[in-house]
């Protein structure tokens, strides 16, 4: 980490940025946050390990706007989506410094918690420069350990890759957390008979307080104006759970963002009630791929996207309703 503030300080210095975007500390040692660093002063708040899940390649729109130049961290996967928002000219790559850092995969409190670790004081093995392969967790109870591969988030066992799309210069090795299968989920689903789909995400949805988190920090929901926001047709308000409305409300956002989500899983790490989210946009990612061919949004910020693109070998209509 250390490595990092010091490259930030220098770039301060000698104004190549006029500010950094990264993670401040929290008041717990697992919630960093995404944060603005002015001056160099600033920075001794700075804190990069395991825990900063935060995807920054959003917070590059209203950056953007900004005077001069933001120095930014991007991890392997936070590029793709920053490359995505490029091709759709919400961000200003002439504005951006961007440091690609290493990444050995993010952790996820909750999967701690459900260990039945409790009253957390300080966590060891989070930093970049750890062996990452366990975790040392002090608590008011004792010291308990936990395997580091055990405690990832969802997204890193199902990892793109730690090639960084885009960067200025690179700090820090990362290593690869894959060892699971992207779509495995999505086809248990699939298998599923319609009843029992509608049971299965009747339950997840239900849940929803609609209090718009995976919206908000979506790359891909960068709307200046949002439907959802519209008092006209009484939608910003969540209705009674027995009408099953929130299905509107996330199938309407999947749809809006199909063809151009990177699968970062921003929306299923930040829904405080545990939603996985990103099964919805993880159809769609694997529909797309077998009607149009193979594509991983934000791979570059050039490509056309099936969805807004025509070939002559397109999929037909019938076909996609065929094969329901």
């Amino acid at each position: 980490m250390q490595e990092l503030v010091n490259r930030a300080k220098e770039l301060l210095a000698n104004q190549t940025v006029a500010r950094v975007l990264g993670w401040k500390t929290g008041d717990l040692p697992y919630n960093p946050q995404p944060a603005y660093f002015e001056t160099e002063d600033d920075l001794k708040d700075f804190v990069y390990n395991g825990f900063c899940g935060a995807n920054l390649s959003k917070y590059m729109i209203e950056a953007s706007k900004k005077e001069g130049k933001t120095l930014v961290f991007l991890k392997p996967c936070d590029t793709y989506s920053f490359n995505q928002l490029l091709k759709e000219h919400r961000v200003d790559r002439e504005k951006a410094y961007i440091i690609g850092v290493g990444c050995k995969g993010k952790l996820d409190i909750e999967k701690i918690r459900q260990k039945g670790i409790k009253g957390i004081e300080k966590i060891e093995g989070t930093e970049l420069t750890d062996v990452c392969e366990t975790l040392k967790i002090q608590t008011i109870y004792g010291e308990k350990t936990c395997a580091y591969q055990n405690v990832m988030l969802e997204r890193c066992h199902v990892c793109k890759g730690k090639e960084h799309m885009i960067y200025d210069e690179k700090i820090g090795e990362s290593r690869d957390t894959k060892d699971a299968n992207r779509f495995t989920e999505v086809e248990r689903i699939e298998a599923m008979s319609p009843e029992e789909k509608f049971a299965f995400f009747q339950n997840e949805l239900s849940k929803c307080i609609r209090c718009n988190a995976c919206r908000n920090v979506c790359p891909a929901c960068s709307c200046r104006k949002c439907v959802f926001d519209s008092n006209k047709f009484d939608s910003a308000q969540k209705a009674n759970v027995d009408s099953f409305e929130e299905k509107m409300f996330h199938i309407i956002r999947a749809f809006h963002v199909a063809g151009r989500c990177t699968d970062c899983g921003e929306c299923s790490r930040v829904c405080p009630q545990g939603i996985p989210l990103h099964l919805f946009n993880r159809k769609f990612i694997k529909d797309i791929n077998e009607f149009y061919g193979e594509f991983q949004a934000g791979e570059d910020a050039e490509t056309k996207g099936p969805l807004t693109d025509f070939t002559f070998n397109d999929v037909e209509p019938g076909i996609v309703s065929e094969r329901g």
